[in-house]
């Protein structure tokens, strides 16, 4: 008998169906050794040695598999990353395997024959993976146990400093201030509503170049100038100078990587990164689909844009066949990785079988898990197709000592985007000739002001983080988990990241003083020091030893040189009559006495005076005493002010004076989510569902009669009918 494991219990279960009557697959359910929860759990003395613990959850699960390894020849079947080959490694350690001899198999996609392919190919554990995610561990560790106190006492309890996830904080603290800095300026552009001598269809040619001199893009500063140039192009007559036309080709994208699905994700569906590997991870595992149980991609944690010889054969078979020769290619396309340290050996993420399209797995998979399976499908499939051919149009045209600019293109072949489709409009201009006069129907002037830096989507910050090497695919996901959970960061109504004030606190004290620890070089040239680990080219302990003796050093000086944060406020104590301090607690802002521990007096920030006056009219509907605003991480709510005696509580909601178009009896409330996210929705919940991100105003569509909202400073219908 043989024994498989594998880390999920899906995949343990997607796998068995797989295998003969001789295997059994068991699931290790995760991580089964880890450095323990409240110490360090490194040996700083004895070449920063990690003393490994099993967690009380896992040491069930190694009981029973290590009856099961009793008398069996045991594979391990992990995934095929450094994470996996790191839990490989620890199931060997925790069943007393022998970790040089136990056979070790990887594929890239859970299917029948890449199983039995593995089985066929085993391998021992890769201990130079193994000492790179180990590397990886230790380092986190040392820098998050080490620093995150520091923090604690300095700033406030609860917080936490990683060397990726301070980094991520740093970008978006950045732009931030960036933004704040910014000062608009002001700009015109001129266009020319243009048609032929008798004709109907007008076009519109765009002012770009003087006395032959082009006019850059700030080139038209104030109002008065635009005028000036309007009254001489008023009198002017408007030829075509030149026409040029010529065949364009759009390429078709590369595959999907970890950081392009979740940037398309977020892009297309709203996904966080952490809901797309949730997802990818539950297609991958194997997801029930008529008989047949296998996974439907191949594994979601990769920078590699590579494809199988024998899946492009495939595809290009495919696409002949569902939608002839024209969309194939001769040969297959090949695609360059370019991300720093990328593992060109294993694949990018595809359908494990290509004729399995969307509509066949309809029945199978539940809406989220369709979406992203299409997304996949369709990329990997244009991948492989003939660009898309345009026919494009430019127009020179003369008005005295003025140029304009038209442009017009048509599609003439969809190529990949038969499959990829994006948001196309086809411009046509008028059939025109060389020295045509043209009739000027209207001149239109328009004031723009130049806008600062956007802020970072989930997918932006993605996309910052893997071009600048920092973190690897299976970092990107939590690391933006954390820095929400810490309170670091926030989105707002557009979904794009805000720091927090205790986010601006903890950034500014790591910058000031750990320049190491959040400086991007730095960070990428230490994921390219564990790239050479995972090479064989560098021993893991040196590394961290280099790393560690200036950090330890640094934190010690810093201990004794930063004093804790506070904000003075000009007030005094009631009760001793020190000044009072801006502290922050576990729920945000406090009052308290600058004299404590001696005095212990503490009072409400402003904003909760502000809520505690508002509702100072509440009784408590159980006992009849008055209710008292409080605070919990999820925001303020109204307790009694009986607590413990009476435990009831009520939520805080704001009415906005708007009734509720889905069920005319509730009216709709501001209300707040875990993550500290604004939205607003029905009174009468859970009755009526209704909820809205947008601001929702006391106005129907002219259109369509739905409710409008506020979005971006603008009024817009709330179902977007226009």
């Amino acid at each position: 008998m043989k024994l498989v494991i594998v880390e999920s219990p899906t995949k343990a279960k997607t796998i068995q169906k797989f295998l003969s009557k001789g295997y059994t697959v068991k699931s290790s359910f995760g991580h089964v050794r880890d450095l323990p929860q409240k110490v360090l759990g490194v040996d700083i003395e004895k070449n920063f040695q990690p003393k490994y613990v099993v967690p009380p959850k896992a040491k069930k699960v190694v009981a029973q598999l290590k009856k099961e390894a009793e008398k069996k020849e045991v594979i391990l079947a992990t995934d095929e990353d450094r994470e996996g080959e790191a839990i490989a490694w620890h199931l060997a350690e925790a069943l007393k395997l022998d970790s040089a001899k136990t056979q070790r198999i990887v594929f890239h996609e859970i299917t029948k024959s890449a199983i039995e392919n593995a089985l066929l190919n085993p391998r021992f554990i890769d201990f130079n993976l193994v000492d790179a995610q180990q590397a990886r561990r230790v380092l986190d560790r040392l820098v998050g146990y080490k620093l995150s106190p520091l923090l604690w006492k300095k700033i406030k309890r609860g917080l936490s400093a990683g060397r990726v996830q301070s980094v991520a904080l740093r970008l978006i603290v950045e732009r931030e201030r960036e933004i704040e800095k910014f000062k608009p300026e002001e700009y015109w552009t001129i266009e020319a509503e243009l048609k032929k001598e008798q004709a109907e269809q007008t076009f519109l040619a765009k002012l770009v170049a003087k006395n032959g001199k082009k006019i850059p893009k700030l080139g038209l500063k104030q109002e008065k100038e635009a005028k000036n140039i309007l009254r001489e192009l008023k009198e002017q007559q408007y030829q075509v100078k030149n026409i040029e036309t010529k065949k364009v080709f759009s390429q078709p994208p590369a595959p999907l990587a970890t950081s392009s699905l979740q940037q398309e994700a977020a892009r297309r569906f709203g996904f966080s990164a952490k809901q797309t590997m949730m997802l990818a991870q539950q297609l991958y595992e194997g997801v029930e689909a008529g008989r047949d149980s296998s996974g439907l991609i191949t594994y979601m944690r990769t920078d590699s844009l590579n494809l199988a010889p024998q899946f492009l054969d495939q595809t290009q078979h495919y696409l002949k066949e569902k939608f002839g020769p024209r969309y194939s290619l001769p040969k297959p396309r090949f695609f360059k990785t370019k991300s720093k340290g990328a593992q060109e050996a294993h694949e990018a993420i595809r359908p494990t079988d290509i004729s399995r399209d969307p509509e066949s797995l309809k029945s199978y998979l539940d809406p989220r898990q369709l979406k992203l399976y299409r997304l996949i499908w369709q990329r990997t499939l244009a991948c492989q197709m003939p660009p898309a051919e345009f026919e494009s149009q430019n127009i020179a045209i003369e008005a005295g000592p003025y140029g304009f600019q038209a442009s017009g293109s048509r599609l003439t072949f969809d190529g990949f985007l038969k499959v990829y489709a994006q948001k196309l409009e086809d411009k046509i201009l008028p059939p025109l000739t060389v020295k045509e006069i043209l009739q000027l129907v209207e001149l239109l002037p328009k004031q723009h002001f130049t806008k600062p830096p956007a802020r970072y989507s989930e997918a932006m910050l993605i996309k910052t983080l893997e071009e600048n090497g920092i973190g690897r695919p299976s970092t990107y996901a939590p690391t933006i988990s954390v820095i929400q959970e810490r309170d670091y960061v926030v989105k707002n109504e557009d979904k794009r990241f805000q720091p927090t004030e205790i986010g601006l606190l903890v950034n500014d004290l790591l910058v000031e003083h750990f320049p190491n620890i959040v400086d991007i070089k730095f960070t990428a040239q230490m994921e390219e020091k564990l790239d050479e680990v995972a090479e064989g080219k560098k021993k893991w302990a040196p590394l961290i030893k280099e790393f560690y003796g200036p950090f330890e050093i640094n934190l010690k000086l810093k201990d004794k040189e930063i004093k804790k944060h506070q904000e003075l406020t000009g007030r005094f104590c009631p009760e001793c009559g020190k000044e009072l301090v801006i502290k922050f607690g576990r729920f945000g802002k406090f009052y308290a006495c600058s004299g404590f521990p001696e005095c212990k007096y503490t009072e409400q920030n402003d904003a909760e005076k502000k809520l505690q006056q508002e509702f100072s009219h509440e009784t408590c509907e159980v006992c009849g005493a008055p209710m008292t605003v409080k605070t919990s991480r999820f925001g303020s709510f109204l307790g009694c002010s009986k607590y413990p005696e009476c435990k009831n509580i009520k939520k805080i909601e704001k009415t906005i004076g708007v009734a509720c178009p889905q069920c005319d009896q509730g009216q709709l409330v501001q209300k707040t989510t875990k993550r500290r996210r604004t939205f607003y929705g029905c009174s009468q919940y859970p009755k009526c569902d209704f909820a809205l991100w947008d601001k929702p105003l006391n106005e129907k569509c002219p259109h369509c009669g739905s409710l409008m909202v506020e979005k971006n400073g603008q009024k817009i219908c709330s179902k977007s009918c226009q």
